[in-house]
C-alpha cells in the first residue's frame, strides 16, 4: 500500500476516535455539572477537560471565564481548536474523501454523512438546545462507523491501518482521562470532599469510558478508585483499556509489519507486555501519575514509529 493511502486511512480513524471520546468526556462533566456541587469544585471540573486535551492555554487566551457553556462551545464547535469535535469530524471525513476508492461506499456515506449532519445540527443550535443530545449523536455515528467498517470491509491492509489509528488514539486518551482526573480526585480529597463526591466523581470517570456497567460486572462491589484504575489499565477484557488497546496495536502492527518496522512492533510488545504482566498495587506503589505519564511517553513513541515506518514522511506532509 502506498504510505498517502496509509496516512489517510490512519489519521481518518484517529480523528474519529478523538471526536467521540471527546464527546464522551464533554457529556459526562455536563451531566456532572448539573449536580449540587461548589464553584469551585465545578470549574476544576471544566479546567481538567481541557488538561486532559493539552487545550488549557489554547482556552484562556481566547476566553475570559472558565464557564460551561464556553469550555462546551471551545471544545465542540470552535475551529481554531484543532481538537473540536467539528475539527476532527472535518478531518476525518478529508482523509476519507483523498481515499474514498480504498473503502467501501457505504463506509465513505457514513462517514460524509456524519460531516454534513454534524453542520446542520451546529447552524439548529444544538448546543444551545440540548448539548447532551448532540454529545450521544457523535458517539453512535462513531459506533455507526466502524460497524459499517467491520460488516462491508475486506480483512486486508485498509483495514488494519483503519484499527491501528483507532486503537493507538484509544490508548492515549484513556491514560491521559485517567491521569488527569486522578490528580483532580486527590486534590478534591485534600480540599475536604466527603466519600459521596468521591463516588460520583469515579462513578462519572467510568461512564466515560463506558465502563460502569462492566466495573459492577466484574468487582460488584463500591467503586474504589484502586479497582477503577486496574480495570482501565490491566484489564485485556475491557475494550478501553490500556491494555487491551495495546494488544489490538500489537496484533495490527504484526499484520502490517514491513522491512523497517521492527523496532516499533518490538516497542509496542514491551508495552504490552509490561501491562499484562503488571499489578495494580505494583502500579499505585509507583505512583499512578508516573506510571502513567511513562505510559503516555511509549505510546507516543510507538505513535512516532508508525509514522516513519509506514506513513507520509515530515517533509511531504509539509509539501
Amino acid at each position: 500500500m502506498l504510505s498517502r493511502t496509509a496516512d489517510h486511512l490512519y489519521w481518518m480513524s484517529r480523528y474519529t476516535e478523538r471526536a467521540e471520546n471527546t464527546a464522551r468526556m464533554l457529556d459526562v462533566n455536563y451531566q456532572m455539572s448539573l449536580l449540587p456541587q461548589s464553584a469551585e469544585v465545578a470549574e476544576q471540573a471544566w479546567r481538567s477537560l481541557l488538561e486532559i486535551s493539552e487545550l488549557t492555554a489554547s482556552f484562556d487566551a481566547n476566553y475570559v471565564l472558565m464557564s460551561p457553556s464556553d469550555v462546551i462551545r471551545f471544545m465542540v464547535s470552535d475551529m481554531n481548536n484543532p481538537s473540536s469535535i467539528m475539527c476532527c469530524l472535518q478531518a476525518a471525513r478529508e482523509n476519507a474523501r483523498v481515499v474514498r476508492g480504498s473503502m467501501t461506499t457505504e463506509l465513505w456515506e457514513t462517514i460524509n454523512t456524519t460531516w454534513l449532519d454534524a453542520q446542520k445540527m451546529m447552524r439548529e443550535g444544538i448546543l444551545d438546545k440540548a448539548p447532551s443530545e448532540f454529545f450521544e449523536w457523535v458517539k453512535f455515528r462513531s459506533h455507526q462507523t466502524r460497524g459499517v467498517q467491520h460488516g462491508t470491509m475486506i480483512r486486508d491492509e485498509v483495514f488494519h491501518f483503519i484499527r491501528l489509528g483507532t486503537f493507538l488514539e484509544r490508548a492515549d486518551n484513556t491514560a491521559r482521562l485517567l491521569d488527569v482526573k486522578s490528580l483532580t480526585a486527590e486534590n478534591m480529597r485534600d480540599q475536604g470532599h466527603d466519600s459521596v463526591d468521591d463516588f460520583y466523581y469515579w462513578a462519572a470517570i467510568l461512564r466515560s469510558v463506558s465502563a460502569f456497567e462492566i466495573y459492577r460486572k466484574v468487582y460488584r462491589d463500591v467503586i474504589t478508585p484502586d479497582r477503577v484504575a486496574e480495570l482501565l489499565v490491566l484489564r485485556s477484557d475491557m475494550p478501553r483499556s490500556l491494555s487491551a488497546c495495546m494488544g489490538e496495536v500489537v496484533d495490527l502492527l504484526t499484520k502490517l509489519k514491513n522491512s523497517q518496522s521492527s523496532k516499533t512492533i518490538t516497542q509496542a510488545r514491551n508495552l504490552m507486555a509490561e501491562l499484562r504482566d503488571s499489578r495494580i498495587d505494583e502500579i499505585l506503589d509507583q505512583g499512578l501519575h508516573s506510571f502513567l505519564t511513562n505510559f503516555l511517553e511509549r505510546v507516543n513513541a510507538v505513535g512516532s514509529g508508525i509514522s516513519r515506518d509506514f506513513l507520509l514522511p515530515m517533509d511531504e506532509l509539509a509539501a
